[in-house]
């Protein structure tokens, strides 16, 4: 992870010099150049700035030439220097000594570099010369500004005869500029990310293992506790956990209860007090170690084909047999298929086929259902259940999924970062059958409407990359009314078309047939009175703290007072106002965005997947207050794939099936005011 994270960031400073170099006019983006490793100097260790600053240099030489890479080596030279800075908490006293020490040096390199390389100094010097040749040119065609043309031609013939000086006075000057704006575009920036983990927080543990030998089980943790860094909250506390080879194990607890801080125990992370003991080195990735699947199965995806993301990464000589892989996780035939035209349940499994492929003895699954509709929810289930038994590998299950905490073996609970010595009370009891959930009712009579039209969509289509070879047709000839104050929830499978029909009836994108009206008008016209929370809750979050999110979302007249009240109304205390973002769980994340958007009092309110990741009891809380909402009158449109879990929120059921509306529903239960019970996790256990 941290490599990746590098490999973007000196893209970024190659990107920023490829642009100065070729692009007239726009040599002053080159002074962005140096923030990128400098954010590298900043978060990582010397290693990776080297790394980095090697693979920018040759891709910057490939692109642009000599003067390109001898350029990132300098703003390498420039970004090491504020990064550590920074990392060392150092102030400006330290910078301003380091640049009057360091540009000349650098600006004596570059001197150096045209006294070395004379055929590039020469062609230099020439395109220097005929640059204010050309110049001194057009100011003599105009008589007043003679002395002007005189002025610059002698100042251009000292240049050149001068170079040395000219290009070490210049160089030490650009360093000092550059390091003057790198410095405080990073402060900015270091101060955004103070609460991220710099390192890598998934092998970190198994850095010091170097060529170890692999083994991961059987593996006992011993009053393990886990904390992010000396002022952060305790996220594991006292934690005593035992794995064996061959078991089903489901851990369950509440959002921020520290059910994924675990899982990178597990997976080799080491922990800031009490002991992991195992045979060996967890080896995550490795043959025979670790293998993590995540929830979001497109940030694991690397090959352009199915066949090739499977043998991504696998070590030279591993003979595996794709196809036989791919079959066993119910992708038989796909192996030539592109990776983005899979649907999410797809892709998900996906994942666990290049698991598989290193044939770990620990596969680690962290919320790989919670995006996916209920088929492939129990196909993915069936799969990872039956691998202890088929394989004898362990199989660690994160959910918030009763049923499926139901099928392991046995449940870990935690609570508050400890762990409970019995399930929450959502689990399903040993021998008790949970009633699988049917779409009912389709026949019925659609709800009646509650008001006015308010949000009109008529024979709208849509396609992606239109008129290219690549085009997909997302959408095709959806008409849906939705009136004020209904409650609407939109069910369909992975790839039907739920969540571009989402953008659509937000103003975000425009169809490509048909039309979307807010109130008889255009709706993207009135982007923000339809508002909608994404599917990925973090890509909507970009303030430091909870209360200046909600504050930014809600508008001026949102104060703190109102934080509050919309905070305690989707089950978060008050205090987390002063929380950091980053340092949230997936679940609060969900539940700050929606309380950004509930202070926005929008006409139209539409929620995509707004359940998933969300425990139980966060669950039970986000429902009634929804309820409530609408019962104050607020329209809401609701994609998900819960299908009857939001029955007391919506009147309606819009089917989509291979983006086509196909059907409206009533609810298959009756609708009204449900007996909601916001218990907390303690109280209710």
């Amino acid at each position: 992870m941290e490599m990746a994270s590098v490999a973007i960031f000196g893209g970024l400073t190659v990107a920023a010099i490829v642009v100065a170099s070729v692009v007239p006019l726009a040599t002053a983006v080159g002074l962005l150049a140096p923030v990128p490793l400098a954010l590298v100097a900043a978060r990582t260790r010397p290693r990776a700035l080297i790394a980095a600053s090697v693979a920018a240099t040759g891709v910057s030489f490939a692109m642009a030439g000599t003067g390109a890479a001898a350029t990132v080596l300098g703003s390498a030279l420039v970004g090491g220097i504020v990064g550590d800075t920074k990392r060392r908490g150092r102030g400006l006293g330290t910078i301003t000594m380091a640049s009057l020490i360091a540009s000349p040096i650098i600006g004596g390199l570059s001197v150096l570099v045209l006294l070395v390389l004379v055929p590039l100094r020469k062609l230099a010097l020439e395109a220097l010369g005929n640059t204010i040749g050309g110049l001194v040119k057009l100011l003599d065609n105009f008589p007043a500004l003679s002395g002007l043309a005189d002025t610059v031609d002698s100042l251009g013939n000292s240049m050149v005869d001068q170079w040395w000086i000219w290009m070490w006075v210049s160089g030490a000057l650009g360093t000092a500029l550059s390091l003057a704006v790198a410095w405080w575009l990073l402060g900015g920036v270091v101060g955004r990310l103070a609460d991220v983990p710099s390192e890598d927080t998934l092998d970190a543990g198994d850095v010091a293992d170097g060529d170890a030998p692999v083994g991961p089980l059987p593996l006992t943790l011993s009053g393990v506790g886990f904390r992010y860094g000396p002022e952060m909250p305790q996220v594991l506390d006292d934690v005593h956990v035992t794995l064996t080879p061959g078991e089903f194990v489901a851990v369950v607890g509440a959002n921020g209860s520290g059910k994924s801080t675990l899982a990178k125990i597990l997976a080799g992370r080491a922990p800031t007090s009490g002991s992991v003991t195992r045979p060996g080195a967890a080896g995550l990735g490795r043959h025979g170690g670790t293998a993590m699947v995540l929830q979001r199965p497109e940030t694991q995806m690397l090959g352009s084909r199915v066949a090739d993301d499977v043998v991504w990464g696998l070590p030279p000589g591993v003979d595996v047999d794709v196809e036989a892989l791919l079959a066993e996780v119910g992708l038989a035939g796909l192996g030539a298929r592109e990776t983005s035209d899979l649907s999410g349940g797809q892709q998900q499994r996906l994942a666990v086929a290049a698991a598989l492929a290193r044939e770990p003895a620990l596969l680690i699954a962290d919320e790989v259902t919670s995006m996916v509709d209920p088929t492939g929810r129990d196909e993915l289930l069936a799969l990872l259940a039956d691998l202890p038994s088929r394989r004898g590998m362990t199989v660690v299950l994160i959910t918030h999924r009763g049923a499926e905490a139901a099928a392991a073996d046995r449940v870990v609970h935690l609570h508050l970062g400890r762990v409970i010595d019995h399930p929450p009370q959502w689990v399903p009891r040993p021998g008790s059958v949970e009633e699988p959930v049917v779409l009912t009712g389709l026949d019925a009579v659609p709800g009646a409407a509650t008001g006015e039209p308010l949000l009109v969509l008529d024979s709208v289509g849509h396609t992606y990359l239109r008129g290219s070879p690549w085009q997909v047709k997302a959408l095709h000839d959806v008409s849906l009314t939705v009136c004020r104050g209904d409650g609407v929830l939109v069910v369909g499978g992975n790839g039907s078309g739920k969540t571009t029909l989402a953008w659509i009836m937000a103003g975000l994108i425009g169809p490509t047939a048909g039309t979307a009206d807010l109130r008889g008008k255009p709706v993207t016209g009135q982007v923000g009175d339809v508002a909608l929370a994404f599917q990925h809750a973090r890509l909507q979050l970009q303030k430091q703290t909870v209360g200046d999110e909600i504050m930014a979302a809600g508008g001026i007249e949102v104060g703190t007072a109102e934080v509050a009240r919309v905070l305690e109304s989707v089950g978060l205390p008050r205090e987390m106002a002063a929380r950091r973002i980053d340092s949230l769980s997936g679940g609060q994340m969900r539940r700050v965005v929606l309380a950004g958007l509930v202070a926005r009092r929008p006409k139209v309110l539409i929620l995509d997947e707004p359940l998933a990741g969300v425990d139980p009891y966060a669950r039970t809380e986000i429902v009634a207050m929804l309820a409530r909402l609408r019962a104050d009158g607020l329209t809401i449109v609701i994609i998900s794939h819960d299908l009857t879990d939001l029955d007391a929120v919506v009147n309606r059921r819009v089917q989509l099936t291979d983006g086509t509306l196909a059907t409206l529903s009533e609810p298959s239960k009756t609708l009204g005011t449900p007996n909601f019970q916001s218990a907390s996790p303690e109280v209710a256990e």
